[in-house]
């Protein structure tokens, strides 16, 4: 039977439905919005570096405009401020992934990290609190390990340490569920008297 590509596509687009779905269930309004709109473009991004091991600039940047444009219309009273703390975040997260890349670089002799796994961090830092993406970050990471050795059992192959994996498979469904769980934290949990 010829693998025409319609397992995968339908697979993505019932979870394009379910994580639309729960972001408007999760926070109904305009957060629902953007939250929905995240996760379109996080399973873009993860689809786009499964098959071809590449994050696009632009939908990360497009990821990236929608936090910002985010921040901006819930706090309008408080202007260009509003765009400081996702910028800020962005950065704090970005530069030492950055450092790392470099550093692994020069160490090995060999690339680590891409800079789409990168981008794809500073609009992790964007969109989430630091104490999220500190947990995102390691939730893709354990995935994307457990993902790579369970492939590599069931095909009977060792583990090798210079294997390349697509980061922005694991991080950008992560970073939609951080937002998921965040959201849901302040709308359900953190309205509730303690």
């Amino acid at each position: 039977m010829a693998n025409d590509g319609t397992g995968p596509s339908l697979a993505l687009g019932i979870a394009l439905m379910l994580s639309v779905f729960a972001s408007l269930v999760t926070a109904p309004g305009a957060e629902g919005l953007y939250g929905a709109f995240l996760a379109a473009l996080m399973l873009a991004i993860a689809a786009h570096d499964a098959r071809h091991y590449l994050i696009p600039n632009e939908l990360t940047g497009a990821a990236f405009a929608l936090a910002l444009l985010r921040a901006a219309a819930f706090v309008p009273d408080i202007g260009l401020e509003a765009l400081l703390w996702p910028l800020v975040r962005a950065v704090v997260v970005a530069v030492p992934l950055l450092l790392l890349m470099v550093l692994y670089r020069r160490w090995r002799g060999r690339d680590g990290l891409g800079l789409g796994d990168i981008k794809l961090a500073a609009v992790c830092g964007a969109w989430l609190d630091l104490a999220t993406v500190l947990a995102v970050i390691e939730l893709a990471a354990l995935l994307a390990i457990a993902a790579y050795a369970a492939n590599a059992a069931l095909r009977k192959r060792p583990l090798r340490a210079t294997a390349f994996l697509p980061f922005g498979l694991f991080l950008a469904p992560a970073i939609w569920i951080g937002w998921l769980g965040e959201t849901w934290y302040a709308n359900w949990l953190g309205g509730w008297p303690g």
